[in-house]
C-alpha cells in the first residue's frame, strides 16, 4: 500500500500535465499504446459509471517506464524503497508499473486508485478498486495484443458487462497459459485469482 505522506504540492492538473510530459518522450509505438488503452478504459469507465478522468489518467499512466531496462527497473525499485518479490527478480519488467507509480506519487499523485492500476497493472492483485480493473483489462484489450490474446473479443464483451467476470477470465487462462509451458507465475496474480473465486466472480 502507498505510503500518502511526503507528497509534492500540486493536484490532479499538475498530475496530468506531469503525465503527458513523460509520456512525450516515450518511443512511438509505447505512446500509441497509451492512447488505444485511454480509449478502451474510457469505454470501460462509461459502461460501469466509473470516473471518465480517472481511468484516462491511470491509462496514460500505467506504461510510463516500460521502456526502462531491466537493471534500471531494479535499480529504481530500490532507491523507491519498492519490495522486489523473487519473481520480479527474476523478471524485472514486472517492475515498470510499480516505479511508475511511486515515481508519479513522489511527484504529487494523491489519488490510491490510479495509483494501484499503475501499480498492478501487470498482474493485478486481490482488493483492485474498479478504474484499476478497467486499465488492467484495457491494457490487455488493446488490439495490437490479439495475436497475443485471442480470446480478446471474448474479453471485451464480457468486461462490458462485469469487470470481475473478465478479470477472472483473464487470470484463469493466462495462469493455465504459465503453468503449461512451466513459467513462473506472480503471487498477486493468483491471489487476485483466488479472491474473485472466494467472492462468486465466477460463472
Amino acid at each position: 500500500m502507498a505510503p500518502w505522506g511526503n507528497r509534492r504540492g500540486g493536484g490532479p492538473h499538475s498530475i496530468q500535465d506531469t503525465v503527458r510530459r513523460w509520456a512525450a518522450g516515450l518511443p512511438q509505438g509505447l505512446r500509441d499504446h497509451l492512447r488505444r488503452v485511454e480509449d478502451i478504459a474510457q469505454e470501460l469507465a462509461v459502461a460501469h459509471r466509473l470516473d471518465e478522468e480517472r481511468a484516462r489518467l491511470c491509462a496514460q499512466a500505467h506504461d510510463l517506464c516500460r521502456a526502462m531496462p531491466g537493471g534500471r527497473l531494479l535499480e529504481e525499485a530500490g532507491r523507491l524503497d519498492i519490495p522486489v518479490n523473487p519473481v520480479e527478480a527474476r523478471a524485472p519488467i514486472l517492475l515498470h508499473g510499480p516505479v511508475a507509480a511511486e515515481l508519479l506519487r513522489r511527484e504529487g499523485l494523491d489519488d490510491r486508485d490510479v495509483y494501484l492500476g499503475v501499480y498492478h497493472h501487470s498482474t493485478a492483485c486481490p482488493g483492485l478498486p474498479p478504474i484499476a480493473k478497467a486499465v488492467f483489462l484495457a491494457d490487455k484489450l488493446d488490439p495490437r495484443k490479439a495475436s497475443r490474446y485471442p480470446y480478446s473479443a471474448e474479453l471485451k464483451a464480457t468486461a462490458m458487462g462485469s469487470l470481475d467476470a473478465a478479470l477472472l477470465e483473464f487470470l484463469t487462462r493466462e495462469i493455465g497459459v504459465f503453468l503449461t509451458r512451466g513459467q513462473l507465475v506472480h503471487p498477486a496474480s493468483i491471489e487476485a485469482r483466488n479472491e474473485l473465486l472466494l467472492r462468486g466472480a465466477g460463472p
